[in-house]
């Protein structure tokens, strides 16, 4: 008898304590802490003001990078069309040069030979010239036979073909015939700049052979520089040639410059990139061919809903909105933004229901939240 009445009081005891157990977790279970209420007053006093989502056209920021290239016309190879032993040049990475200034000095006997060949043929063809006059004057008055005369007029436009193909080559080595004589011949020839610019490359030193095929410089005209940019497949249809763009720099991104779109690529690498070329619209002697760039592009979306910049708070590195749930009591939830302008924001994947949000004070319910959370 006196077991059961004990085992009878710990049953009671537990179910007293259990229930008082239950009825504090009852009591203490926290309420939602992104919903606030405030009395009219407090309403007022905030200058809380509500409204609805808003559809509008709005600009969005399509983000690509690139690289500042030189067109094929700017870029210009510097070698000898005839070889021979570079005797002198001054010339070095990155100096600038004038278009006919002398980049280097080439020589090889060569070229002793081939003003020595054309003299010789401008000096025969004379002969020829007289010669193939007299047969013809001969052969009309039928004091020689055709042969000897067909003979001397192939020999003279032998010797006439022959001298104007050494002319050529003269001016393919960068020497005049019309000024070379029989005192002024030389073994050397003068390399000229065809462009203004500077120079990206020295592949050859004093001393050593160039041969016909080898580049000895190269010359770069920066005044024309582009920008490759590379842009995704599903970006390519929202871009069209004249559209202007703000260019920048990793170095500089305070420093803006303005593009504008000049090719579309056609086609696409394995990656699914397509190439568009961009015309700066001044030139500056800061950008430099190979340099890396980043470039932002404002493209026209059909519509999007927005909300006033003034609807949307920042807290701790998310965007909220504050929804009306009654008369006095609203509700911060987490919106995901996207662009901004004219002091619109734009909702990504917006709730379109028929919710009424907060527009202007909503800055003050979030101090308001925060700091009742805190007490």
């Amino acid at each position: 008898m006196k077991n059961t009445l004990i085992f009878s009081a710990l049953v009671g005891l537990l179910t007293a304590c259990g229930s008082k157990t239950t009825e504090e977790q009852t009591t203490t279970a926290p309420a939602n802490e992104n919903i606030i209420q405030l009395t009219e007053i407090q309403i007022k006093n905030a200058g809380i003001v509500t409204g609805s989502l808003e559809q509008k056209q709005i600009s969005s920021v399509l983000k690509v990078n690139g690289k500042i290239e030189v067109p094929p016309q700017n870029v210009v190879s510097i070698s000898v069309p005839m070889g021979g032993y570079l005797k002198n040049t001054d010339l070095l990475v990155g100096m600038n040069v004038r278009k006919g200034q002398l980049l280097a000095v080439i020589e090889d006997q060569q070229y002793i030979q081939l003003q020595q060949d054309y003299l010789t043929a401008k000096s025969k063809i004379n002969f020829l010239e007289n010669e193939y006059l007299r047969q013809k004057d001969l052969n009309q008055s039928k004091a020689s036979s055709d042969k000897v005369y067909q003979q001397s007029e192939a020999e003279f436009r032998g010797q006439r073909v022959l001298l104007s193909a050494l002319a050529e080559k003269l001016k393919l080595a960068g020497i005049n015939p019309e000024k070379l004589g029989e005192n002024n011949i030389s073994r050397t020839i003068n390399i000229y700049s065809p462009i203004s610019g500077y120079v990206s490359k020295i592949n050859s030193n004093i001393g050593k052979y160039v041969s016909p095929t080898e580049v000895m410089f190269e010359l770069i005209n920066p005044t024309d520089i582009h920008l490759a940019l590379k842009v995704f497949e599903k970006d390519v249809d929202k871009l069209f040639i004249g559209q202007k763009i703000m260019t920048f720099t990793n170095n500089r991104p305070d420093k803006r410059y303005v593009s504008e779109i000049i090719m579309i690529g056609k086609d696409l690498t394995a990656d699914r990139v397509s190439e568009v070329q961009c015309h700066f619209k001044n030139y500056d002697k800061a950008l430099i061919p190979g340099t890396y760039m980043n470039a932002e592009v404002e493209i026209k979306n059909n519509s999007a809903y927005v909300l006033p910049e003034d609807a949307i708070v920042r807290y701790e590195g998310k965007h909220y909105a504050f929804i009306k749930k009654a008369s006095n009591e609203f509700e911060m939830k987490e919106v995901q933004i996207g662009n901004t302008e004219n002091g619109f924001t734009e909702l990504l994947n917006p709730d379109k229901s028929n919710q009424s949000f907060v527009v202007k004070g909503a800055y003050a319910l979030l101090m308001s939240l925060k700091n009742k959370s805190e007490e």
